[in-house]
Order: C-alpha cells, then structure tokens, then sequence
C-alpha cells in the first residue's frame, strides 16, 4: 500500500471578512492549528478549495473535517459537501455567541471570549474525531464491528499543497479525458522502488492500488492500465534523469 499522510482533522474556516463572526472563524481556527493542536490538525484554505484547489478536495475526502462557520449560511460546511464531502462536524459561531460580538479588524470582549470558547471547543472535536475510525476509501467513520482492513495503512507526512493538506494527487489523461488520481505520485514512488518495470504486469498491480483510493468506472480497467504504463515509463525516465 502507497504511503499516504497519516490520520489528521482538516479545519475549514469561513473567514467571511463583512461579519465579525467571521474574524471569530479564522482566529479561532489559528488557535487551534497554532497552539491548541497543531500536530493534529491542517488548514483548508476556503478560497482556494472553492476555485478547484484538488489538493485540499482530495484531503476533505479522504480525512474528516470540521467546518468552521460565523453565521447560519454555514458556507464552508455548505462548499466542503458540494466539493467533497459532508463536514464530520461542524461549528456556527452565533450558536456559541448568539450576540454581543463585534469588531471585524479589532474584536470587543464578547468577541475574543468566543473564539477562547470555539477553539476549545474545536479541540476537543479534533480529539474525539481522532479516536474514531475513518475509511479513506469511503469518506466515512468506520462501525466499531466492520473490520480493520478497510482502513488503508497511514504512514509519514507530505505536502501537496502550500496550505498544508498534504494529500499527494497526479493529473493523467485516460482514454483522452483529463482524470486528477489520488496518492497516485506515491503509488509510482513505491513501484520504483520497489524495482518494478513499466509493463503489463505492473500496471495491473497499480490499478489496484488506484481503485483503493480513486473511483474507476466499471469496464474502464483497460484504459487505466494503458495510462499506468505510459505514465509510470515517464515517471522512471525523469526518475532516471535526476538520479
């Protein structure tokens, strides 16, 4: 299995800048990824992830999140389900200050009390999602009963994006229609590795490990391994070239 970052909380703030709530959002995101628990948790940055950031897609996919809204628009829970997929939880800032809150450059006291109150609050959903298990594969938390294979190996941290949701994606072209796969630069790293040639045989081992983590339509398995032999040829001719 190619080695992916191991489990982290991904925390989407909505950072809306015309409410003070929102100002709330993003420093009480800060407190929780600076200083409360930043060896647990990542930022995901909202503009960039609604403007296509495939980086910080893929992670709210395959890792759990926790949206972070000011208001009852709840935007960025709203962009992490439509892009992604469901928050595993969320938090409204008015539902922890229902009023009171003010000062979008320089908060008042209500304001800096409620982001002490969210980031605490926040940080005890990092730790309680932690404990729980999550299906990479699926998106979702795992019953207590289902078994622990379904949960692919979690292993030491990258970084595909410089907001630091780290999950390692490849742009390839399959049967002439542009496909972003996921963990795919670690499926070949591995392969390479490992001494593995760019033929058929290896090919068919790396479509498995493609559909652990990437949803390939039915019948489409020849088309993928023609893409998996021609990209993984390039990849050890450039591997080649840099050693």
């Amino acid at each position: 299995m190619p080695e992916l970052p191991r489990k982290k909380v991904g925390i989407v703030a909505c950072s809306g800048e015309e409410l003070a709530e929102g100002t709330v959002t993003r420093l009480a995101a800060l407190r929780v990824l600076e200083q409360l628990r930043p060896s647990d948790t990542v930022t995901i940055c909202l503009p960039l992830f609604l403007a296509g950031g495939e980086g910080d897609r893929a992670f709210a996919r395959f890792y759990p999140t926790i949206a972070l809204d000011g208001c009852d628009k709840r935007c960025a829970a709203r962009a992490t389900a439509m892009y992604s997929s469901e928050p595993a939880a969320g938090v409204v800032v008015t539902d922890f200050a229902p009023g009171g809150v003010a000062g979008r450059r320089r908060l008042n006291e209500a304001g800096r009390q409620a982001v002490d109150v969210i980031a605490d609050h926040v940080a005890r959903l990092v730790d309680e999602l932690l404990e729980k298990k999550w299906n990479r594969l699926s998106g979702q938390f795992v019953e207590k009963a289902a078994p622990a294979a379904q949960e692919p190996v979690e292993a030491a941290e990258t970084a595909a994006c410089s907001c630091g949701s780290g999950i390692p994606i490849r742009r390839v072209v399959v049967d002439g229609q542009p496909v972003t796969l996921v963990a795919l630069p670690a499926i070949f790293q591995q392969a390479r590795e490992a001494g593995k040639l760019p033929v058929e045989a290896t090919a068919g081992e790396m479509l498995d490990a493609v559909k652990v983590y990437n949803a390939v339509p039915p019948g489409a398995d020849g088309a993928y391994i023609a893409m998996l032999l021609r990209e993984y040829a390039a990849f050890c001719e450039a591997q080649a070239l840099t050693a």
